[in-house]
This record gives C-alpha cells, sequence and structure tokens, in this order.
C-alpha cells in the first residue's frame, strides 16, 4: 500500500494511470448464447448466401406471370394446382403453362415459377371469389389439386425473396469490434456459425465495507443503515458489460477484509471495494491492502482534485495482479467513481471500442451558485434536448437525486459559478 498525502491527483490523471496498465482480455472461443454481451474479435463473412435460396414471401400460389396478365374479379386467370410447396420442402414440382404451385411463406420458388400471387388475391381453390387466408392441409385431403382463380396479375418476382437478397456469400457479416447482442447473435446463427471467437466479458468482484451495513430486507438497529453500494455498483458493472459478484458489506475487520480479498482473486478480472479509503480510524480498506503487499501486490491511495469522490485507491493484487479499484463510501461518490474510473477499465477489459460514456454540449437551465475551486464537480442532473437541469444538491449521500438523474453535469476545476443558459459539458448516463 501507498499512500501520498502531498500530490492532490487530477480526474484525467488518475483514469489514465488506471487505463494504462490494463489491457483486453484474451480471447476465447464461445458457443452463441454464451457470447452474447462479448466483442467479436474477428471479421465473420458469410459463408452461404442468406437467403440461400429464391423463396416466398407470402402464404399463395407460385405462378408463370403471362398465365396471371390481365385477370380481374370479373375474368379471374383460371390454373391448375399441381402440387404443394411447403417451407422445408426439396422435392419441387415444375410449373408449367397454365398451372401453379400452392406455397407457404419462406418456402423455396419451384422450377418454371416466377412470382408469387398472395392467397388473398384467388379463391384459395374454393371456386368462389377472393379468400382470406390459405386453406390448410388438412382441410383438403387430397392436397393441392384442382384450380385456383387469380383474381390480379402478379408482376415478375413479386412476392419472392431473392437468394443473396440479405447477404451474398463472401460478404461481411460482422466486424471485429461488433458487441454481439440479439440481433448480432441471430445473424450469426442465420449464417450456421455455432461458435464464435470474442474477447469474454470482465468478471468484477464488488465488496462494500462497513460494520453499520444491512442487507436490505433486514430489519434496522440503531446506528445502522442498508447496504445500497454494492447493489448499485453489481448493478452498474452488469450494466457495462460485466459479469459481476455482488460478495456484499464486509464488516470494518482487516483479517476478515483481507481473507475476502483473497478468496476472491480466482474469480476476478477486477475487484470493486467501496468504503474505508479516507483518513478515518476505521478506514480498513488500507490496512487489509497493506497486510497483503508483496511483490505482486501493490495499491496506492490517492487524493483527486474532484467533488465528490477525493479519495481513491487503485493498483493490482495477487500472483495474477488482479486490478483492484478503492472507491468512497459515500453513495453518490461511490457511484461518480465507478462511472468516471470502473466502467471505462470495464470497456478496456472487453475490448470494447466505446470505452467512456458519450460527452455532449448542453445549456444548463438553472444557475449552479457554488463550485468548490480547484476541484473538478461532478452534479447530478436531468438532460434532455439540449438542456440540462441540476437535480438534488451536492451533497454526497444524495441517492434520490441520484435514482433521478441521467447524467452528470462538468464543472471544470477553474470554474466557481455557472451562470444560468451557459453551455457545460455533460456526461450521459443513459
Amino acid at each position: 500500500m501507498s499512500t501520498v498525502a502531498d500530490r492532490i491527483w487530477s480526474v484525467s490523471e488518475h483514469l489514465d494511470n488506471i487505463l494504462g496498465q490494463l489491457s483486453p482480455l484474451e480471447s476465447i472461443e464461445l458457443q452463441l448464447l454464451d457470447a452474447q454481451g462479448c466483442v467479436l474479435v474477428e471479421d465473420v463473412t458469410v459463408p452461404v448466401a442468406l437467403p440461400p435460396f429464391d423463396n416466398s414471401s407470402m402464404d399463395g400460389y407460385a405462378v408463370r406471370t403471362a398465365d396471371t396478365d390481365g385477370a380481374t374479379d370479373a375474368h379471374p386467370a383460371v390454373l391448375t394446382v399441381i402440387g404443394d410447396v411447403a417451407a422445408g420442402s426439396d422435392h419441387l414440382p415444375t410449373v408449367g403453362p397454365g398451372q401453379a404451385a400452392r406455397i407457404m411463406t419462406g418456402a423455396p420458388l419451384p422450377p418454371g415459377a416466377e412470382a408469387v400471387v398472395p392467397v388473398e388475391w384467388t379463391d384459395a381453390g374454393t371456386g368462389g371469389g377472393p379468400a382470406t387466408t390459405m386453406r390448410s392441409h388438412s382441410s383438403d385431403p387430397a392436397g393441392a389439386s384442382g384450380e385456383v382463380r387469380v383474381h390480379r396479375p402478379v408482376e415478375a418476382r413479386q412476392y419472392v425473396r431473392a437468394r443473396g437478397s440479405d447477404v451474398a456469400a463472401g460478404e461481411l457479416a460482422l466486424a471485429a469490434g461488433t458487441i454481439l447482442g440479439p440481433p448480432q447473435i441471430g445473424l450469426l446463427a442465420a449464417i450456421g456459425r455455432g461458435s464464435v471467437r470474442v474477447r469474454p466479458r470482465p468478471r468484477v468482484v464488488v465488496m462494500s465495507t462497513g460494520s453499520e451495513l444491512v442487507q436490505p430486507g433486514e430489519e434496522l438497529s440503531p446506528g445502522r443503515i442498508h447496504d445500497s453500494n454494492s447493489f448499485a455498483l453489481t448493478a452498474a458493472a452488469r450494466d457495462a458489460g460485466a459479469i459481476a459478484y455482488r460478495v456484499g458489506a464486509v464488516a470494518d475487520d482487516v483479517e476478515t477484509l483481507r481473507a475476502t480479498i483473497e478468496d476472491q482473486l480466482i474469480r476476478a478480472d477486477i475487484i470493486v471495494t467501496s468504503g474505508g479509503v479516507s483518513v478515518g480510524a476505521y478506514d480498513v480498506v488500507k490496512e487489509a491492502l497493506a497486510s497483503i503487499e508483496d511483490d505482486e501486490s501493490r495499491v496506492d491511495f490517492r487524493k483527486l482534485a474532484m467533488q465528490p469522490g477525493k479519495p481513491q485507491g487503485f493498483g493490482r493484487i495477487g500472483p495474477d495482479r488482479i486490478p483492484l479499484l478503492a472507491l468512497p463510501g459515500n453513495p453518490v461518490s461511490a457511484y461518480v467513481s465507478f462511472e468516471l474510473f470502473v466502467r471505462p477499465a470495464i470497456r478496456t477489459l472487453m475490448g470494447a471500442g466505446a470505452v467512456h460514456r458519450e460527452v455532449v454540449r448542453a445549456l444548463c437551465d438553472t444557475a449552479i451558485e457554488s463550485s468548490p475551486e480547484g476541484k473538478r464537480q461532478f452534479l447530478r442532473g436531468r438532460y434532455a434536448n439540449g438542456t440540462v437541469t441540476p437535480v438534488g444538491g451536492s451533497a454526497s449521500h444524495l441517492v434520490r437525486s441520484l435514482a433521478h438523474a441521467n447524467a452528470l453535469i462538468v464543472v471544470p476545476e477553474d470554474t466557481t459559478s455557472v451562470d444560468k443558459g451557459t453551455e457545460v459539458d455533460v456526461i450521459r448516463l443513459d
């Protein structure tokens, strides 16, 4: 453990120091559903055109276009139905002049056919006027036999999904660096990929410290408060793309905390603690980390020129030099610190292209009368349509205002007040 008492670090210096010691996790091959939320490390090309064959986009009849020319309700084209073509059919009838094949959505276009007539444009083989739905096979024991009357002409390739109309063989399906969400997983499945090479989602272990903390759902005794930090930070880690493990609250006991941290090293790519990093008599995080310091383990505790979140800790611990970020214990301080430092660290390990939250310029619609000189202040705010409104005060215990914020208003170190209507930087949290 190291503490430099005199030096005040800037927000940028602390962040650069963290990210400068991190690199993306090694890539692994994962099955599709296991790869959800991971970053692709290879370009994926399409082995076979999608769709792989011409197919129908409607329930109806596959026909030759010349046989429907001039068809009307009064003078329908009467075609001989020669068979059925269902989705997955591999034995296809050949459609000749004056013929039609009953076809289902997604079924391959049979030889000889040039278009599909929707069932609504026909009598569905009933001998009457236009139908509203395709008759089921069960209602026609003889299969698709007899005749069908077509009441409208159809154009060539109408209601036909062309082979390769989605993506052609050899084209790029997904580029390296893509984060795999449900649509990307669906595309990979559609082109036949059962697994892909990705960077795994980082495993983040979250723990709060403090003997005053009580599990939500349990009754509070005098002097106790519910542990909110471990829940908020675990949720934030998941939101950032990590696999998060909530350890919960650890009492203010050096040996207990040291043992807990060491036990978690086996399943962690990052460890995040909250509380116990300032200068109080019970700031056990410093003591616990000092007790496990060796050639591989070192955590520096710093004072940052920011509000909230002045006390911060960062280092590497254990044989695998797992990154540990020690955050302050006040709920707003912990969450703001997570957004500024832990989230970029998670995204760096993921290999994600977008490491930082989006920063936009917005008009502040309320004056900010007092901001500490020499510190970068991060105020909770509501951002919408180019305007931001401060939410709640600057105190770091106001959890309710944090819950109603969707942005952080950034007040620079050299600014002590902001007039109404001034343009400011806003970190979007939504």
